[in-house]
């Protein structure tokens, strides 16, 4: 469904139709707090026009008594007794509607959470890097339980303020029938007002979703400690905060003028709903004074209007909120609609359980979504088991995207990826997935202790295992590092919630231990050493046998001390492998790998004079 067409359908089928899915969720998730929040608001509506009544027979046995129609005050007392009984039904009926609202909230908000955050790492990265995809994710992000809730809260409310109208208006049209004239005179042009409004708001929110991703940006640049020193050091505070504060200023502009129709539409109907109202009860206090009615048909004549006009706008409101509230409703059931596009194959056990990390790429071309030129175009490679690959060539030729297609992040445009001989589509993703440890260029800076950063690499195997964690360490040349810190292993990492943060090599220390605690075929390392120092990426891969254990490794990297440990190495240029073979053959072709290696090589010597 498009973003206009959505729109487009604001209207009564599209609040039913979230209703009904909205209320089936929360029947899946707890049904009995459902049945009782529901069937309390349901008799809770009810109440007014039973306590109307009630009042009603007491003020006519007190008439009764003192113009002497009636003797003693039995009447009067069982009224009062029962007036007594259901305004404490209703007061209590008060406190256990918010108490089970709030019960249902919890849970909600527990499976709901939980159900996107699992549901988003079950899409694929194309998901994640298309701007629409984002669009929805920032609103389902937004407090999408408590809008959950509150439209379910506000179908409750809607069902409950038609049953109390109902109930009020039998009661008030014995009365005087024409109330029920002036109720639709009333009701009609005020909830076609409200429901053009809220179909405004529903509109305006859904279309500023990409400039509320900007301002939350402005936010994170201007406040993050990745962000502040270059921010400060440019001077870039006063521009990214006028962008901030003009995107700001937008809404508050646009939320103004829907505000201020909000108060004079709702001013108009004050009035002519008091109007309307007041003219049926001047009718009735008549009709008493011509002994038509009692005293009593007039005290609950007056009560129940009040009562009659708060149900009609609570109705009406409720009802337009939760058409607003539709718009989150309907983007979770989209966001839960989405596949995976990367379908999980059937798991191959005698590839799996003694998996010998064989990588072969046969013809493989890919293009990202989005764009009509292929960033790999007819790449075919073997690796062989155990054997250590390096692949070098300039920025934007397609490195890092051949390994992604490796490890399954992506699927190939055509062509095939095997693993061992069998196509990794045909394998599921965990199954792969545990054969693959990966050093990403950009990799990940948990919030967590140092032995926890290490042991998320196999986090089902090693969390416990505190002498594996160390013997990693050392492996990567991170034990000294760690040891130095406050509380060594237990340092709580990253200014979030701790006091300690790491440099960007240090970082990159514990990314390279990580990725070498999973028992993996395949070691996949993307630039692991560009934010170390040479000595530092000596000692590490002074160790890279003890390290890769015999995996099958494959290495990106732009520094040739790295690569030249390699078996073999592969040129890549415009998406194609250009070149292979080991360093020494490279160097004697003079190709493009004996250019680039030669131009590194200057670049040291002009450093070193």
């Amino acid at each position: 469904m498009t973003e206009d067409s959505k729109i487009s359908a604001t209207k009564i089928s599209l609040l039913l139709k979230s209703a009904h899915w909205a209320m089936g969720l929360a029947w899946n998730i707890h049904k009995k707090l459902l049945l009782a929040l529901s069937g309390i608001t349901l008799l809770h509506s009810l109440v007014p026009a039973a306590l109307a009544f009630a009042v009603r027979e007491l003020v006519n046995a007190a008439a009764d008594l003192v113009n002497g129609s009636a003797t003693g005050n039995d009447q009067i007392l069982f009224w009062l007794s029962i007036s007594f009984a259901i305004t404490l039904l209703e007061t209590l009926g008060d406190f256990a509607v918010k108490y089970f609202h709030h019960r249902l909230h919890d849970e909600l908000n527990l499976h709901i959470t939980s159900d996107v955050l699992t549901h988003a790492t079950t899409l694929d990265m194309a998901h994640f890097e298309d701007v629409r995809f984002q669009d929805m994710l920032e609103r389902t992000q937004q407090g999408v339980a408590q809008r959950f809730s509150l439209f379910i809260s506000k179908i409750l409310n809607i069902a409950a303020s038609v049953v109390q109208m109902v109930s009020l208006v039998i009661i008030l049209a014995a009365i005087e029938p024409l109330i029920i004239l002036v109720l639709i005179l009333i009701a009609i042009p005020y909830l076609f007002f409200q429901w053009r409004l809220a179909k405004e708001r529903y509109q305006m929110e859904f279309g500023r979703i990409t400039k509320q991703r900007w301002t939350r940006y402005f936010v994170m640049r201007l406040t993050g400690q990745d962000f502040v020193p270059e921010v400060k050091l440019l001077r870039l505070a006063p521009l990214l905060i006028s962008k901030f504060r003009a995107l700001m200023a937008e809404f508050r502009d646009h939320n103004q003028r829907v505000n201020k129709r909000i108060f004079w539409g709702s001013t108009l109907y004050a009035t002519v709903a008091a109007l309307g109202f007041y003219f049926t009860f001047a009718r009735v206090a008549l009709r008493v004074v011509s002994r038509n009615l009692t005293i009593g048909d007039v005290a609950i004549y007056g009560g129940a209007m009040a009562r009659l006009r708060q149900a009609l706008e609570r109705a009406i409101l409720a009802t337009t909120e939760a058409l607003e509230h539709t718009l989150y409703i309907a983007n979770l059931q989209e966001f839960f609609a989405l596949k995976p596009t990367l379908h999980h194959g059937l798991e191959v056990e005698g590839v799996l359980t003694e998996c010998q990390g064989a990588v072969t790429l046969d013809e493989v071309v890919f293009t990202y979504p989005g764009s009509n030129k292929p960033t790999l175009n007819g790449i075919s490679l073997h690796i062989e088991p155990g054997e250590t690959v390096a692949i070098v060539g300039r920025n934007g030729v397609g490195k890092t995207t051949l390994v992604k297609l490796i490890a399954r992040l992506y699927d190939p445009t055509s062509g095939s990826v095997l693993l061992d001989g069998t196509d990794i589509r045909e394998l599921s993703l965990d199954s792969l997935h545990k054969e693959i440890s990966f050093v990403f260029q950009h990799y990940g800076r948990y919030e967590a202790t140092v032995a926890h950063n290490i042991a998320y690499g196999d986090w089902q195997n090693l969390l416990n295992d505190q002498a594996r964690i160390e013997e990693i360490a050392h492996l990567a040349d991170a034990h000294q590092m760690i040891e130095a810190m406050p509380q060594g292993y237990d340092t709580q990492l990253g200014r979030m919630f701790g006091q300690h943060t790491l440099s960007g090599g240090q970082w990159q220390k514990i990314a390279i231990a990580r990725a070498f605690a999973r028992e993996a075929s395949l070691l996949i390392l993307d630039e692991p050493t560009s934010n170390l120092d040479p000595r530092t990426e000596f000692r590490i891969f002074s160790n890279f046998q003890k390290l890769a254990q015999g995996r099958t490794t494959i290495l990106i990297s732009h520094r040739f001390s790295t690569v030249s440990m390699a078996d073999r190495i592969m040129v890549m240029d415009k998406g194609r492998i250009i070149e292979n073979g080991s360093h020494s053959e490279l160097m004697a072709r003079k190709g493009e790998y004996a250019q680039l290696y030669t131009l590194h090589q200057r670049r040291l010597e002009r450093l070193r004079g």
